[in-house]
């Protein structure tokens, strides 16, 4: 009952239409049932005493009243179609605005190509329903009652024996509609795993040509879409054993109206042409039946979708937790006081941590992958939230603020780079969506990707592929920092921003990154720890815990896991030189 009070709230903006639409299916089986009605005239009345005008009237009038009804049946599929899309981009509209606000961990635990399935076909099997249900049940419904009541004035012992076996109909479809209805499930799951590993082959084509691993996706691919035909096989078994039982009750009835018919008239008991009109017009009884059996497949699509949207709206959004402070300008003093942390289902990432970075200083987290140092960038911004303790900026418990007020203070520069499909100049100005041209300008002028703009012949109004495809790593990663001067924030996060690129592009983008760090407290996670040696302070992150922390200076004194880490790069560092002069000296000679 739940699950149609909140189906029936999408009809609610398009009431004129659905009335509409029922009064047209309303009006389709009005006129369905003239035509057993007038045949009965014809045989009892009109032909046997020579009435040849009021057949031709008859004629001419089932004529005219079918053209009604082609019309009605042209508005029905019409705005009912166009009713039932508009209910499907609402739907879509309100799942995409809840995805826009789950937290971080719903995207850990669900994969993109499933939550497009999710947004594509169920909506589509949906908005049929809303279009196809309320009319087939109406006209199905309608039409059932009304042909009952006139097999009952023709002759109501036959018409009460084939009413008795609608029963054993039901008591068929009922044993084989759960099975049905768990198949359809799993069928959808299965094409949600085709979408997912569709879209995740699409994204990684350049790795899968790089490593030469075409024959080992198309196995994957494969694998996945055998999945999804064993799935369909399941619910087309199930819908088979559905619909062939059905039907084979609703050929029954015919067979029960031929014997029983046939007995009547033999004692008298139905003349010859209550008899032929009883042929007919059962069919009336019949077919209604069988529309609302072939309905199910389309109902059991619907409601199965249905479920799977109203998943996704019931996940509890990540502003559930948020406060009610606006975060204003901060100045940038961050405090971690005892924080712990740990994703669902797994061991504890970060453990009873404390530290604190004054307003404009640099902090450079190091230690090995895995050790707890993007955790602590993310848990600022509030991506998720502590699992003990707090973190406060300029004294106060970032629990207490609004998260678009929280995260409009902090900017963050990523290694993996997303630039979304559109212009240069779409990409920057994400950063400030209200920017002037002149701050366009300066921002790109800072990033230091200002020239190579200027030399594009659409300058910033060129497109740049999916994800930024036609642009390099460092170029990417200059826009993306150009997004982040428009911000302008006060907290900056720069998470091994550089460790993808070579050094002459490292060189020019820490230039840059250098300009962005001025007057603003930084964190820095670094690979490469040639690229913090001016932090203010350093701390070593090794399995959810602070190893060590102080200055490069005083962690070199110190001897140990930082000293470990910088002389076994610096080593390799000076391994990749004295390569790179071998190979010069080979060169030359």
């Amino acid at each position: 009952m739940n699950l149609l009070k909140r189906f029936i709230v999408y009809y609610k903006p398009h009431k004129k239409i659905f009335i509409l639409d029922m009064v047209a299916s309303f009006l389709v089986a009005v006129i369905g049932m003239g035509y057993p009605i007038i045949t009965r005239y014809m045989l009892n009345d009109f032909i046997p005493n020579k009435k040849i005008d009021l057949v031709i009237i008859c004629g001419v009038s089932l004529f005219a009243v079918y053209l009604i009804r082609m019309l009605l049946r042209y508005f029905i599929q019409f705005y009912g179609h166009t009713m039932g899309v508009r209910m499907q981009a609402q739907m879509r509209s309100d799942m995409f605005n809840k995805l826009e606000r789950l937290p971080y961990t719903f995207y850990d635990e669900h994969q993109t190509g499933k939550i497009m399935s999710r947004m594509t076909n169920d909506l589509f099997d949906i908005s049929e329903l809303a279009h196809h249900g309320p009319e087939n049940i109406f006209i199905a419904g309608f039409t059932l009652l009304a042909s009952f009541i006139y097999l009952m004035l023709i002759n109501w012992i036959l018409a009460l024996i084939i009413f008795a076996c609608v029963p054993l109909l039901f008591i068929v479809t009922s044993h084989f509609r759960h099975q049905m209805r768990m198949a359809m499930m799993q069928s959808k799951i299965a094409i949600a795993e085709v979408n997912s590993s569709l879209e995740s082959s699409i994204s990684g084509i350049r790795v899968t040509k790089a490593f030469t691993n075409t024959k080992k996706e198309e196995e994957k691919f494969e694998n996945t879409n055998r999945q999804f035909v064993k799935a369909r096989s399941s619910a087309f078994d199930a819908m088979g054993k559905f619909f062939a039982s059905s039907q084979f009750i609703t050929d029954v009835f015919n067979i029960i109206v031929l014997l029983a018919g046939g007995i009547f008239l033999y004692n008298g008991i139905i003349d010859l042409v209550d008899y032929s009109t009883f042929i007919i017009s059962v069919n009336m009884f019949i077919s209604p039946m069988n529309q609302l059996i072939n309905f199910v497949e389309q109902f059991q699509n619907g409601t199965t979708g249905f479920k799977r949207f109203l998943e996704i709206m019931d996940e509890e959004e990540e502003n559930l937790h948020e406060g009610n402070k606006i975060c204003p300008k901060v100045i940038g003093n961050i405090f971690f006081e005892n924080v712990s942390f740990h994703y669902k289902s797994s061991k504890e990432v970060l453990k009873n941590i404390s530290f604190n970075i004054k307003s404009g200083e640099k902090l450079a987290l190091v230690g090995p992958s895995g050790g707890g140092k993007t955790t602590i960038c993310h848990l600022i911004p509030r991506f998720y939230d502590t699992t003990e303790g707090k973190i406060l900026i300029d004294g106060v418990n970032i629990n207490e603020f609004t998260l678009d007020s929280l995260r409009k203070q902090i900017g963050i520069v990523q290694q993996d780079v997303f630039l979304f499909g559109g212009t240069i100049k779409d990409n920057i100005l994400y950063g400030n969506l209200l920017a002037s041209e002149e701050e366009l300008i300066e921002a790109a002028k800072k990033a230091n990707i200002y020239d190579y703009i200027k030399s594009l012949p659409n300058g910033f109004d060129t497109e740049i592929g999916e994800r930024g495809v036609k642009l390099s790593g460092g170029q990417k990663q200059r826009l993306s920092i150009a997004r982040i001067f428009l911000k302008n924030p006060s907290i900056l996060i720069l998470d091994e921003a550089t460790s993808a690129l070579d050094n002459t592009t490292e060189l020019l983008i820490q230039k840059a990154l250098d300009e962005l760090c001025k007057g603003r407290t930084t964190i820095i996670v670094a690979h490469r720890l040639s690229t913090i040696r001016n932090a203010n302070e350093i701390m070593v992150i090794s399995d959810g815990m602070i190893k060590e922390k102080g200055t490069h200076e005083e962690l070199l004194k110190e001897g140990g896991v930082y000293k470990t880490l910088y002389e076994l790069q610096f080593r390799s560092n000076e391994e990749t030189e004295m390569d790179k002069i071998k190979l010069d000296l080979d060169i030359t000679r």
